[in-house]
């Protein structure tokens, strides 16, 4: 029997974690799966046919040895995603090189240090009275904040204090993420599997489920679609699984917010096919080659 783990965080909390949804289809596959922390050092994952990084929520709060992990996995057998490619999309400054290849991202300045008189000059620079600024190595909504022009000094410097020892990086707020909401786009080995749109509570421009978002399983229109697998063909290699984020910019198409290859929530549970689909696209990139 072929043998794969899923590796996820040390305590889940609150989280909303449906990577359970995929374990049943493996099974019927002839694969015998276990979830661990990506802390865990009991077994080693030579035992393993290939490890999946999945729900690792935690990972940035200590980057090196998250990534020590990868590293030490990636020679005893199979990583996915690959190596490289997490590497390359630890920081969100992935954009860039998105951006450069023609990929519409909402629009983003990468400070070096912020403090409250600088949020004038991101202003002036994405023109633009309102802006988020967020961590360039980070996720779940962790330390993002919505900043405006008729915020005070003190609020500015309340927000800029979390940044004093991480880097930020600062983007145009998009009125769509209230107005309609966030798409993600999920492939599997390249394959469009399905769709969400999130949309976030109140006036919480945040949208994901622990900050109060609505899930809805969504059909993407032709554009949307077309816009997912542009990001994804901007990549080098064909990951097993990416998430593809997306809000409707000022111009009525869609820009990507983040373009997620390393522990991004699969929302398998929202249509009824798509763990299935996972499953097999895990035991196609592996099976042939498990060792």
């Amino acid at each position: 029997m072929k043998k794969c783990a899923f590796l996820t965080l040390d305590e889940r909390g609150d989280y909303v974690i449906d990577d359970e949804h995929a374990i049943g289809p493996l099974e019927q596959l002839g694969w015998c799966v276990s979830t661990l922390s990506w802390r865990q050092t009991e077994l080693p994952w030579s035992a393993f046919d290939a490890v999946i990084v999945r729900s690792t929520w935690d990972y940035w709060n200590d980057v090196p040895a998250f990534l020590e992990t990868l590293r030490r996995i990636d020679t005893e057998t199979q990583l996915a995603n690959p190596l490289d490619i997490i590497q390359w999309n630890l920081e969100k400054t992935y954009l860039v090189d998105l951006e450069s290849k023609g990929i519409a991202i909402v629009p983003t300045v990468w400070p070096d240090s912020v403090n409250a008189g600088s949020f004038r000059g991101f202003r002036s620079e994405l023109g633009t009275d309102e802006l988020v600024i967020k961590p360039v190595v980070g996720a779940n909504g962790e330390d993002a904040f919505r900043v405006s022009a008729g915020d005070s000094t003190a609020r500015l410097e309340q927000v800029c204090s979390r940044f004093r020892k991480k880097r930020g990086m600062v983007q145009t707020f998009m009125p769509g993420i209230l107005e309609e909401g966030e798409y993600s786009l999920f492939f599997f080995n390249g394959e469009f599997s399905h769709a969400i749109l999130k949309i976030p509570k109140g006036s919480e421009f945040r949208s994901q489920e622990e900050h109060g978002s609505e899930i809805h399983p969504v059909t993407p229109n032709s554009r949307l679609l077309l816009r997912g697998k542009q990001a994804l063909h901007a990549l080098s290699v064909v990951p097993l699984y990416a998430r593809v984020d997306f809000v409707r910019d000022e111009h009525a198409d869609y820009a990507v917010m983040e373009l997620e290859l390393i522990e991004p929530s699969m929302y398998l549970r929202t249509d009824p096919g798509a763990a299935s689909r996972f499953a097999g696209a895990i035991d196609d990139r592996f099976a042939l080659s498990s060792r």
